[in-house]
């Protein structure tokens, strides 16, 4: 009866770290999807969209995220959006990272020399193609370190998500714990766990930056 009761907890925790892992992977891309136009806004040198830009990347970076995902779960209601906890709490990991990525990726293309761009226009690209294939391949290669640390910070901050009712890694633990008195055992596999998926995250993160160096080269004029 012990070991079922174990071996139960032990399945419930590793099913949690699925959550984990595709609430996190989802807010990874919502994040980059906004973060793109917000960069391209702060870019863009046009006063307006600088300052709505940098409103987002201000507001987002400057509320914490625990309040930033309690704000989204109970004031879409009042728009006449009701989510699950589970979309709710994607939404708001990305709409946090996304202002942190923005900032990322924006340093990126200040590291890229401003030859390129003038180089790319002499060829004949347009402004859209200077961008998409010049200047941006450059850009996240540039910005790729940071990238990868903001997307494991956000997969631990993930683990707050459970108070909006989304029952993931830290919220299953937290569970266990309650039933089984045994803190210290729960946790070390929670920690465990989140130790996996980050050493994977960072393996899958420097393969790829080994990749995109070498490809770069292709981008550069």
């Amino acid at each position: 009866m012990i070991q079922t009761t174990f071996f139960d907890s032990v399945v419930l925790l590793v099913l949690s770290t699925g959550t984990t892992l595709t609430i996190s992977a989802l807010g990874i891309a919502i994040g980059f999807a906004i973060a793109l136009p917000v960069c391209a806004c702060v870019l863009s040198g046009k006063a307006p969209l600088v300052l709505l830009g940098r409103f987002y990347i201000s507001f987002f970076r400057g509320v914490p995220l625990l309040v930033q995902l309690l704000l989204i779960y109970y004031l879409l209601p009042f728009v006449g959006l009701e989510l699950p906890s589970f979309v709710a709490g994607a939404l708001g990991l990305g709409a946090c990272t996304a202002a942190y990525q923005a900032e990322n990726i924006r340093g990126g293309f200040l590291a890229v020399p401003k030859g390129q761009a003038e180089a790319a226009h002499a060829m004949g690209y347009g402004q859209l193609q200077t961008w998409r294939n010049i200047l941006l391949p450059q850009a996240f290669r540039s910005a790729l370190p940071s990238i990868v640390n903001e997307m494991i910070a956000i997969l631990k901050a993930s683990s707050l998500v459970s108070v909006v009712g989304v029952s993931e890694l830290t919220r299953v633990a937290q569970s266990i714990v309650a039933r089984t008195y045994q803190p210290l055992e729960w946790y070390m596999m929670a920690a465990f766990l989140y130790l996996i998926l980050n050493i994977a995250l960072s393996w899958a993160a420097n393969r790829s930056m080994r990749g995109l160096t070498v490809s770069v080269q292709e981008f550069r004029l």
